[in-house]
């Protein structure tokens, strides 16, 4: 599946995402050479409605048209078939970013293609590794991290004074590459925002410019614990209405990164329905029951608990979740 080139595709720098499976044909991993031999590996389209990566990375390469990069660049275009229609993935398609060593996916071709790339990054001895992605839902810049060391946060800090920790869902891309090289995901809020694009930017100038990593814990960094992460069974409808099985609230989508505390309403249900919501914690158990109690057709939130990525887009919802819910923490 993998084409592996080290020339930059010719009108890959004014090309549209969408034009992508034409221009490129399949995923595409690119290496440019650069002043510094360790790359920076960047990778972009894993899911592929979340094109604020690849305008990034156009952005950044018309900088250097003309003068040489400070550091060799390895850049992943990933999902061209999804991008070329505006979706996350295509319904016969594995998700991108749950199918990288580690994962608990079976093996298929896309899971083979991963092994591959992170395989070739390893040898290549990579400086550090930035997955860039969107959200669905209402969310400020952050960047997420697999592992508490200092050279992860640091790259984290880099972006924003908002990190995650988290260790699920398995068979992430900064999860895999958290084994040899500092690695972070890029949370750079909705597709298609002008600033998203703008601070992934300058977030890659300023990592290609930089010679090594600091060996301390950053300071003044707002780190959150992802704890569990909540999906809807199938067998029950769901949207904004009260006709579906469980009614949404969109006041919820403007909440993230906000605290809940106990007696928070989190959707409502139909009258007599059976319906209900999962949540499951790092270990993927189910552990519904410790944030959740259903009340006078209402779920209920028991505990305090800080949202993230909640959407009311019911595609979105299906082929990942509805959010995740998250605790704050400190180190050092």
């Amino acid at each position: 599946m993998l084409n592996e080139t080290d020339i930059l595709p010719d009108g890959l720098l004014e090309a549209e995402a969408t034009e992508l499976l034409e221009l490129l044909g399949s995923p595409t991993l690119i290496h440019l050479q650069g002043d510094k031999k360790e790359p920076l590996f960047v990778s972009t389209l894993l899911h592929g409605n979340e094109t604020t990566g690849f305008y990034a990375i156009q952005r950044l390469l018309k900088d250097y048209r003309d003068k040489p990069l400070p550091r060799s660049v390895s850049i992943f275009i990933g999902n061209v078939e999804a991008a070329a229609v505006e979706q996350r993935r295509l319904d016969q398609q594995p998700d991108y970013n749950r199918i990288w060593p580690g994962s608990h996916h079976d093996d298929c071709a896309e899971t083979d293609m991963m092994k591959t790339i992170s395989n070739i990054m390893r040898k290549r001895k990579t400086f550090a590794s930035i997955d860039i992605h969107n959200n669905t839902g209402y969310n400020p810049h952050y960047a997420c991290v697999n592992i508490l060391n200092p050279h992860c946060m640091q790259l984290a800090g880099m972006f924003g004074n908002t990190v995650v920790y988290f260790t699920s869902p398995k068979g992430v891309q900064s999860a895999a590459f958290s084994d040899f090289c500092p690695a972070v995901v890029l949370e750079c809020g909705q597709s298609g925002q002008a600033d998203g694009v703008s601070h992934s930017t300058r977030f890659l100038q300023a990592v290609l410019n930089t010679e090594k990593l600091p060996s301390e814990h950053p300071e003044q960094i707002n780190l959150f614990h992802t704890v569990a992460r909540v999906t809807v069974p199938e067998t029950f409808s769901l949207g904004i209405d009260n006709s579906t099985d469980i009614h949404l609230s969109p006041a919820l989508e403007k909440m993230n990164f906000e605290q809940l505390g106990p007696g928070s309403i989190f959707a409502g249900l139909k009258p007599d329905s059976t319906a209900h919501l999962v949540v499951t914690n790092e270990s993927n158990e189910d552990v519904t029951s410790e944030f959740f109690e259903i009340e006078d057709s209402k779920i209920i939130l028991k505990k305090n608990a800080t949202l993230s990525m909640y959407t009311t887009r019911e595609r979105a919802i299906r082929q990942d979740c509805l959010c995740y819910l998250m605790e704050q923490i400190h180190i050092g």
